[in-house]
């Protein structure tokens, strides 16, 4: 059997039948869109309101995303910890730390800064961090960073006169810190400062 080519009978002109197969779809999806109740597109098939899902899949399974992957997002999130934990000490405000820190660490800091609050004192320190992946839980929701934090200056200073009333001398601190996968993102629980580095 020999297959060959055949040119169709509508070859030079213009073919109707795309055209309104075309012109039915539209006017099919134009009157699924009139229907106020539809929710949202469902690719497993439920038909629910329009609510969103609880849990994205994604956000929910860290453990299911390539390591490097989780251990950039953890690193980024670490960082950002670090930023709004310097950020939180010199505006005497720990508000913000609940984005990025959950108990105990969270409690802790929280206690320290109002501390600084009552005696009319703030603290303004800088550090560079070197942080570094070392460990993770079984379940892949911990994730342990370990750190040669270096404390470049750190003075504390009243409100009340503006002066500065203590220092720290420049030093260089291992940390150990815990960052959990929780609420649907990473946030730091716990950290512990080990020795010099």
């Amino acid at each position: 059997m020999h297959a060959r080519l055949v040119r169709s009978s509508s070859y030079g002109r213009p073919c109707l039948r795309p055209v309104l197969l075309l012109g039915v779809l539209v006017l099919s999806l134009a009157a699924c869109g009139n229907d106020t109740s539809s929710g949202t597109f469902r690719p497993n098939g439920s038909l629910a309101g329009n609510t969103p899902p609880a849990s994205a899949p994604d956000a929910q399974a860290p453990s299911a995303l390539p390591t490097a992957q989780v251990n950039k997002t953890v690193l980024a999130r670490y960082a950002e910890f670090r930023r709004i934990y310097s950020q939180a000490y010199r505006s005497n405000d720990p508000a913000r730390l609940a984005a990025v820190a959950v108990d105990p660490i969270l409690a802790e800091t929280t206690r320290s800064i109002e501390r600084f609050q009552a005696r009319n004192e703030v603290w303004r320190f800088t550090t560079v961090s070197n942080a570094r992946i070392y460990g993770r839980s079984r379940d892949g929701l911990t994730v342990y960073v370990i750190d040669c934090l270096r404390t470049l200056g750190a003075y504390r200073y009243s409100l009340r006169t503006g002066k500065r009333i203590g220092t720290i001398p420049e030093e260089s601190s291992l940390y150990r810190t815990a960052v959990r996968y929780v609420q649907g993102t990473w946030k730091v629980s716990d950290s512990v400062r080990d020795k010099q580095c």
